[in-house]
């Protein structure tokens, strides 16, 4: 079985569909229809010859009428006529017999795609199951209503105050205008007050720039965030000042783990140890000021091969060292984006299938789900939050008063 797209693009219309109840009245006359040729087809596989086709008969058992049977769906009860065999021997596996819910089946392609198998994978995962074919278009047109679902999701309304703000990216590859390119896709991940954490949103980058952050932190905030303590960023060109117009008052934390990386990237494999073991002893100190005593020993010894690692530090200083203001608890939870890393894991894992995504809504489709599936494991507060809120409450306490 192939559904026609264009087919049933006309189907809404030409039924006069103009409000939920015209949509799920259609939806289950269509859904009614699909299911019983697919019963009938099940059916002709068992007997081996179409009805009505007495030349290929070669078994003495027969079609024997319908049997009525209401079944629910996701778009209320179909009424459906099963069909039946004259032996009684006939097991159909689309619907089973007993079977009295349907509506399992486009939560299994969901969930199926959520996992990262591509629309041919679930095709051909379908055919194997239940023994019937459904399209790559018909598996898209199931899975397009994620899409629905993920606008509302990046829509909806957020906390006035998050004590964190993690942002980060991970790097795909979709095609814009023929060519395929790396694409940054950012994941926003807040901490609440009650140390819960949430996905704030995706967000797709071409280009970077203080302009494309400052729209996206205005979106936040038109989505209700007043507030946030403190930003943990990589190093996003135009972040910092972004965040300076939108939240004047956070602080922002540039991403040491991502510092260190940059800094050893281009370093010989054979002194990357040693290096690492020198900026451990930035970053590991007690205060800031042991920090940039550590980085001007630092300076000295690597500066002759390597005299960019030193000047990036001092030119990102500033935000580098935001967290030797706090406590051990909230240093740990601020100077990286490590929150964010097993989500990126996670989106890598299921987007290696899809090589290439073919457009931003393919890319966003896949990610969301896969952002609504690691966010089931979210139900815990961060460890040991009661002492850290009560830090948070003394570096910060006016602003939260005023939140109170």
């Amino acid at each position: 079985m192939a559904l026609d797209r264009d087919e049933l693009k006309k189907l809404p219309k030409e039924k006069g569909v103009k409000s939920l109840d015209d949509f799920n009245a259609f939806m289950r006359e269509v859904s009614k229809e699909v299911v019983e040729m697919l019963l009938d087809g099940e059916l002709t596989d068992h007997l081996g010859f179409e009805k009505h086709d007495q030349k290929a008969k070669v078994t003495d058992n027969t079609r024997n009428g319908y049997t009525p049977k209401t079944v629910k769906s996701k778009f209320g009860e179909i009424d459906l006529e099963v069909p039946r065999d004259r032996k009684s021997d006939f097991e159909p596996q689309i619907v089973k017999k007993r079977q009295k819910d349907i509506s399992g089946l486009e939560e299994k392609i969901i969930s199926m795609y959520a996992k990262g198998m591509t629309t041919r994978d679930i095709q051909a995962h379908i055919k194997d199951l239940y023994g019937y074919e459904i399209s790559p278009e018909t598996v898209s047109s199931i899975t397009d209503k994620v899409m629905e679902r993920a606008r509302e999701w990046q829509g909806r309304p957020l906390e006035s105050v998050y004590a964190l703000i993690y942002m980060d990216a991970v790097f795909l590859k979709m095609r814009l205008e023929g060519h395929v390119r790396n694409v940054a896709l950012y994941t926003i991940i807040g901490i609440n007050l009650d140390g819960q954490k949430e996905c704030l949103g995706l967000w797709i980058c071409e280009t970077e720039s203080a302009k494309y952050w400052l729209s996206v932190l205005n979106e936040l905030k038109n989505r209700g965030v007043e507030d946030v303590l403190i930003f943990t960023v990589d190093n996003l060109k135009g972040i910092s000042e972004a965040i300076e117009a939108v939240f004047p008052r956070a602080e922002v934390q540039k991403c040491v783990v991502h510092q260190i990386r940059n800094s050893l990237r281009y370093v010989s494999w054979k002194e990357r140890k040693p290096m690492a073991k020198d900026l451990r002893r930035i970053y590991e100190a007690a205060t800031e000021k042991e920090g940039a005593a550590a980085l001007d020993e630092f300076s000295e010894k690597w500066d002759k091969r390597y005299p960019h690692i030193s000047a990036s530090w001092g030119s990102n200083w500033d935000k580098i060292v935001t967290f030797f203001k706090y406590p051990p608890e909230i240093r740990t939870m601020v100077y990286t984006t490590n929150p964010i890393e097993s989500l990126n894991r996670k989106i890598k894992k299921v987007a290696k299938n899809k090589s290439i995504f073919p457009n931003d809504q393919a890319l966003i489709k896949q990610v969301s789900l896969a952002v609504e599936e690691a966010a089931k494991k979210w139900t815990f507060r961060h460890r040991d939050w009661a002492m850290i809120y009560s830090q948070l409450m003394i570096y910060f306490g006016d602003r939260l008063d005023e939140r109170a």
